[in-house]
């Protein structure tokens, strides 16, 4: 019995691992499609996310058996709960994507109001500390969780002088408003992936240690 449970751990890790990596696609192609003024693209990722949330559906499935099969305690049962919760921030993480992707679509196809430097950035740490988040889940490494919470900071910053500087533009030019607002709403989105993402790290250390840590000070 040890040996059919053991087996059905790792193939839940292996489906929380796949459906982090379609989340990552999609954050990663949402910004894309607003740089490059890419609308069919958006609208592919708004089409996907139904992945996303039947691949939810699935791993909460399989939670839900193995608790109910195989009655795990202590350390067995935090891996459970902790990766039920893991899912349910992927899935915020992917409804944000596609929240960046519709951005897109609202903007449409005129050109934008500044070059995109600090969100694409902002992104790409994002990014990071999903792939971190991920590391060290399937190594059970507190210390790789607990790093999440710097990388979270630097979104942070980046997010800040975004906020500074698209207000600062749309106090001197109000034709600019309009999009300078769906920008700030990318970067608002991007700031709650990061939030979303030491969420993850926060369970892997409970999965670990059996103790909650605040990862998003």
């Amino acid at each position: 019995m040890r040996g059919k449970f053991d087996v059905q751990l790792m193939e839940l890790k292996k489906k929380i691992v796949t459906m982090s990596g379609l989340v990552n696609k999609a954050i990663d192609q949402a910004v894309l499609s607003l740089k490059e003024r890419d609308l069919e693209l958006a609208e592919k990722i708004i089409a996907d996310d139904e992945v996303i949330n039947n691949m939810e559906r699935e791993i909460e499935q399989l939670c839900t058996h193995l608790v109910a099969t195989q009655q795990p305690f202590a350390s067995d049962l935090r891996k459970i709960v902790a990766s039920y919760k893991m899912i349910t921030s992927l899935e915020r993480m992917g409804d944000l994507a596609v929240d960046i992707a519709q951005v897109s679509l609202k903007i449409g196809p005129v050109p934008l109001i500044k070059p995109l430097i600090d969100l694409p950035k902002m992104a790409s740490i994002v990014i990071k500390m999903i792939h971190t988040a991920v590391e060290s889940y399937i190594n059970e490494d507190v210390e790789l969780a607990r790093s999440l919470a710097k990388l979270d900071h630097e979104v942070d910053l980046y997010y800040n002088n975004i906020f500074v500087e698209l207000n600062e533009m749309m106090i001197k030019d109000p034709n600019v408003a309009a999009q300078g607002v769906y920008l700030l709403l990318t970067a608002r989105y991007l700031e709650r992936i990061g939030d979303y993402c030491t969420n993850l790290g926060e369970e892997v250390i409970y999965m670990d240690l059996g103790v909650r840590e605040d990862l998003n000070k």
